[in-house]
This record gives C-alpha cells, sequence and structure tokens, in this order.
C-alpha cells in the first residue's frame, strides 16, 4: 500500500507535456417554443497523436434564448475520460453559460462566460470566459460560409489561477436547412494537465430538428 502513492506519481511523470488530438462533436438542437430548445449533445476526443479514446462525453440541456443579444444555457454532462493510469473514470458536470452576442452588422462578436462544477474524485469548479468572432466569407470563396475566431480562458478552483487558454481558428459551413458543420483547429496551452499543451484538429455537426 505504501508504494501505491510512488506508482501513481510516476504513472502521471510518464505522461507527455504536448499531444495531437482530434475532438468531434455532434449537436442537436429541438425547438421546443419561440424562447427555447432542446440541446442534447454526443463527444469523441482521441488524443496520444489520434491514435485512442481518451474521453467520451453525453450532455444535455435548455438553451434560453432571453433576448436577441441574451442566451442562457444549463447542462447536465456525463464525461468518461481517461486519467494518468490509463484508465477510465466518471465525472459528472453541471454548467451553466450566459452569452451575449453584440449588435455589430459587419461581424458577430460574442461574449460566453460559462461557469462548471465538477462532480469526481476530487470536486472543484471553473470559471471560463471567452470570445467569439464571425464572419460571412465571400460567396465566391466557399458559399454558405463562416469565418470563425475565438479565445477561452480557464479559471480552476483548486488551483486559485487561470490555468487554461485555448485559441480557435475555423469556418462553418451550411450544408443544408438543418445541417452545419465547424471545422477548426484549437491550440490548447495549459502548464498543469498532463497532456496540457495540445494541437487540436476538430469537427462539430450541429442538427437542427424542426418538429
Amino acid at each position: 500500500m505504501l508504494l501505491l502513492p510512488l506508482v501513481r506519481a510516476h504513472a502521471q511523470t510518464l505522461q507527455p507535456q504536448d499531444d495531437t488530438q482530434s475532438w468531434n462533436d455532434l449537436l442537436i438542437t429541438v425547438p421546443l417554443n419561440k424562447h427555447f430548445e432542446f440541446l442534447g449533445a454526443i463527444t469523441g476526443r482521441f488524443g496520444s497523436d489520434i491514435s485512442q479514446l481518451n474521453d467520451a462525453r453525453f450532455g444535455a440541456g435548455i438553451n434560453w434564448k432571453v433576448s436577441k443579444s441574451v442566451t442562457i444555457l444549463p447542462v447536465y454532462w456525463n464525461i468518461h475520460m481517461r486519467n494518468a493510469l490509463n484508465q477510465f473514470r466518471t465525472e459528472h458536470r453541471y454548467s451553466v453559460r450566459v452569452s451575449y452576442k453584440f449588435p455589430f452588422k459587419s461581424f458577430g462578436l460574442t461574449h460566453r462566460s460559462t461557469y462548471e462544477y465538477r462532480d469526481r474524485a476530487v470536486n472543484s469548479w471553473r470559471y471560463r470566459g471567452g470570445m467569439l468572432i464571425e464572419k460571412d466569407l465571400p460567396k465566391t470563396w466557399i458559399k454558405g460560409a463562416k469565418f470563425l475566431l475565438g479565445d477561452e480562458v480557464f479559471y480552476d478552483s483548486l488551483l486559485e489561477r487561470f490555468s487554461r487558454n485555448r485559441f480557435t481558428i475555423g469556418i462553418n459551413k451550411t450544408l443544408s436547412k438543418p445541417l452545419s458543420v465547424d471545422i477548426y483547429y484549437m491550440r490548447q496551452n495549459d502548464g498543469v494537465s498532463r497532456p496540457g499543451d495540445l494541437n487540436v484538429i476538430g469537427t462539430t455537426w450541429r442538427w437542427k430538428i424542426d418538429r
């Protein structure tokens, strides 16, 4: 039993600081009425240079369109994540995201504040603050597409400081009336997690089901 902490520490040190990953999301929305819609989400994240599944998660929530500019989205996430010992552990995550879209006509600018409570072996909470810029691309380039540029910072209650930053660049392409896809590159810098510095190629599929 005395050797167990040493084994755990050794396994942690074997984890690399950098990794190349692929994140893939499917978001399904179902309008309920003028102000509310149901959101379902499925996510798979592949790490170790995109060679194995590191993270599988399922989420559900209600998106409340308070006004043209403000939306509030509470979500519950059930997350199965591979730890430093190469074992999957379960986390229950409860989050609330508040988004404000600035009234600019030439481009979209949205500020997002997300508060998360993480129910796991060591419970904690996080604040995530981010900005997203969206700009329609010329039809002669890619029809029905938008340029995306975003940045997000994380404050962790266990560390008591901002410990992570995510920079994202990509495009959103409308494929049909109910279906669109984001294709993006994300750079994560995190000096605490292992691996923490990530190069991510990701996709987010968005499917809106009309009732």
